[in-house]
């Protein structure tokens, strides 16, 4: 496990290894920012609203996810053009985690900025439309699609349970979720997740300091621990897929926790983990 960036984020999350410009980006949520390290070294680009995830649309563009809309960002010029609003009616609620899914849809959660309970929600955009698929969620995450794309798997952290549901040939749910895994005898909390190529999930649970690996019948794999006590959210990048990088967060730690945890809120890579999946375009 090495640093891949030492900027602090005060709530890392939403990690996207760009497929074509082989480069990893991210967010600091509560910073507003998104984030990168290529040839040149560190970058990032500030925005006027909270921005939580994004899915690659092309080699230039990004769809982002913010408190209010989800929108075009092209990282060469910095335009931006909004594709549709997001809860923009709410302003209790802001964006949390997202991915995009194999059939070129994105799925993002909401959350009450101040976590109230039940406030968010978890929406998909496909091909021009956005719809609400489920409610009364408060810390919305996990989201994350297995090879094949037969199911989805998300979760509300503060249940200690991450569901997993069946998609019709469109990628729409279809049935009613279903428990996946079960975290909640041993207290923790499911934070960002992403899976390789053989459809184990890869967890980050968040106060334990680790990722951990689950196989499609909800089996413990393997844990990769990371120095910073609030992992995120994880991706699979590098050349070949097989580094899995980690946001972290500095939320929640005082003063005194943060002094203890100097790498806390930095992003990081552990180099051949699993052999990781391309992130999936978004079709507008």
């Amino acid at each position: 496990m090495i640093v891949h960036d030492d900027r602090r984020c005060e709530l890392g999350e939403g990690p996207l290894w760009h497929p074509r410009r082989n480069q990893l980006y991210w967010f600091d949520i509560l910073g507003k920012r998104l984030m990168t390290r290529g040839a040149d070294g560190p970058q990032e680009w500030h925005f006027a609203h909270l921005v939580s995830a994004a899915g690659w649309i092309s080699m230039d563009e990004l769809l982002i996810a913010s408190e209010a809309a989800l929108f075009r960002f092209n990282l060469e010029t910095g335009a931006k053009a909004d594709v549709a609003g997001l809860e923009a009616d709410n302003p209790v609620t802001r964006s949390n985690d997202g991915r995009a899914d194999p059939y070129g849809g994105f799925w993002i959660g909401t959350m009450g900025k101040q976590q109230q309970k039940g406030a968010g929600a978890i929406w998909r955009y496909y091909r021009g439309t956005l719809r609400r698929l489920f409610g009364g969620i408060t810390i919305p995450n996990a989201i994350s699609f297995p090879p094949g794309g037969q199911v989805a798997h998300f979760a509300d952290t503060v249940t200690g349970r991450v569901m997993r549901v069946a998609l019709d040939a469109d990628g729409w749910p279809r049935g009613e979720p279903e428990v996946y895994l079960d975290l909640t005898a041993e207290g923790l909390n499911p934070d960002g997740a992403v899976c390789d190529a053989q459809g184990r999930m890869w967890l980050a649970e968040w106060g334990a300091a680790r990722v951990a690996c689950y196989g499609p019948d909800g089996t413990r794999i393997e844990t990769i621990g990371f120095d910073a006590p609030h992992t995120s959210c994880p991706a699979f990048g590098g050349a070949d897929l097989t580094t899995l990088y980690c946001t972290t967060a500095l939320e929640g730690m005082d003063a005194a926790a943060r002094l203890a945890h100097p790498r806390a809120g930095m992003t990081f890579a552990a180099s051949d983990v699993a052999q990781g999946v391309p992130e999936y375009q978004v079709i507008l």
